[in-house]
């Protein structure tokens, strides 16, 4: 029965899939254009960004009194950098939340045709559940909850404890979103996926943690560090980078296990099959005692 064994399995699988060249050009390719896009962006949007960030941390009476702490607490320089901290603070979910919707949408379909070529799932029949624009519509609900999400949380994101939950929970929920979506859209019909998404829930949940919890190392470097706020773009690019390619392997890992999981289903349901149909032909059987 696949489970732990197979979650295991298939993680080894992953990870061995995804230092092959194909793989590490799948994560310089959203990477590469997340990069540009974003960086375009911010570069247009930097000055004017900070100069209405620094009024309102100044004004607000939710965000003043932050000033006011770490001024208090020595930092003299704080309403220098508490401006620049706070828009990359902003950014980071956007910029993650992008790559994976973009990953999901666009290389997740060409990691599941590599795997699929693999002997072991040769014959894996494709019943087509899912459709591009099921797919696109899945996938932007999942990022606006994700998104609404993040906005909710972000003030406590602070907080030491809740800094090294919050974001591997949340990038692991839309990880499994998006990754068992695509990964089926395919192979699996409608019925299908939705009985292979309620019987391995949990299991799918853990391994979009557990992903989440791989993509939260970069997220906690790039917002917490000072070195980070100072070499922002060379950081912010190494880091999407290691998002990207943690990415690819969450689709190699989802890959791996949602097909195979498929076709130990399907071949449960040829045995189920199989057995009435003897059943019926042993019923039929004239009786000769």
């Amino acid at each position: 029965m696949v489970g732990l064994p197979q979650v295991i399995k298939s993680f080894g699988l992953a990870l061995v899939g995804t230092m092959h060249p194909r793989m590490l050009w799948l994560s310089l390719r959203p990477f590469l254009i997340i990069s540009v896009l974003w960086g375009c962006l911010i570069w247009l949007t930097w000055t004017p960004a900070l100069a209405i960030l620094s009024e309102f941390l100044t004004n607000s009476l939710f965000t003043n009194w932050i000033q006011e702490g770490l001024i208090w607490a020595g930092f003299e320089n704080a309403r220098a950098w508490i401006a620049p901290l706070f828009f990359v603070m902003l950014i980071i979910p956007l910029i993650t939340i992008s790559l994976l919707v973009l990953i999901a949408f666009s290389t997740v379909p060409t990691i599941v045709k590599i795997v699929v070529r693999q002997a072991h799932y040769q014959d894996l029949e494709s019943k087509r559940g899912g459709s591009l624009l099921g797919s696109l519509i899945y996938t932007l609900w999942s990022a606006l909850i994700c998104l609404a999400l993040v906005m909710l949380t972000l003030p406590v994101w602070w907080v030491p404890p809740l800094v090294a939950v919050l974001p591997p929970l949340l990038w692991g929920w839309l990880t499994m979103r998006l990754m068992s979506y695509d990964v089926l859209a395919k192979h699996a019909s409608v019925e299908e996926r939705d009985e292979l998404l309620e019987k391995y829930r949990w299991p799918l949940l853990c391994m979009g943690i557990a992903s989440g919890m791989l993509g939260a190392v970069p997220t906690f470097f790039w917002a917490t560090s000072a070195l980070a706020l100072v070499l922002f773009p060379i950081v912010s690019f190494v880091a999407l980078w290691i998002y990207s390619l943690i990415f690819v392997f969450a689709g190699l890992w989802f890959s791996h296990f949602l097909l195979d999981a498929l076709k130990e289903l399907r071949q449960e349901e040829l045995d189920k099959a199989l057995t009435v149909q003897s059943r019926i032909v042993d019923m039929e059987l004239p009786y000769h005692g």
